[in-house]
């Protein structure tokens, strides 16, 4: 897999975690399992001179009650931007509702949902930001 050197200080953090998921998605094409993908492009990312954290523990405060782990989120790039993983046929709303839900637990602004299952990865990329409404759940 050839890999661009550290990013340059004018790339955007989303603008190199897309071309990471084209890349990663354009050598080893849809039909993977998740994890396959999530080894290959945090790598991929860390070889972009990124740092990334994958299957990151996530609390969760529940009125009084304290649960040390709430859920996983798959990858956290650079403590800034959540990544969520799929590797299925279709997306459904309720991926991009689990992003959005992942975003407001960790405080994070940024999030993407990134189907690896696509037939054309840049039909599988999802940018989510808090207040933002997801392509699938809005009413056409």
């Amino acid at each position: 897999m050839e890999t661009k050197p550290e990013n340059s200080p004018h790339e955007s953090l989303p603008a190199v975690i897309v071309d990471a998921a084209l890349q990663v998605h354009r050598e080893l094409g849809p039909g993977l399992l998740e994890q396959v993908y999530e080894s290959v492009l945090a790598r991929e990312l860390e070889c972009r001179g990124l740092t990334v954290r994958r299957q990151v523990s996530i609390p969760i405060r529940y009125r009084d009650l304290h649960f040390p782990e709430g859920f996983r989120a798959d990858m956290i790039v650079q403590d800034e931007v959540l990544l969520e993983l799929k590797s299925v046929e279709q997306l459904s709303r309720v991926h991009s509702k689990q992003v959005l839900t992942y975003l407001k637990l960790t405080g994070l602004r940024l999030g993407f949902l990134l189907n690896f299952g696509a037939p054309l990865m840049k039909d599988g990329i999802e940018r989510i930001a808090l207040g933002y409404v997801p392509r699938v759940a809005r009413v056409a």
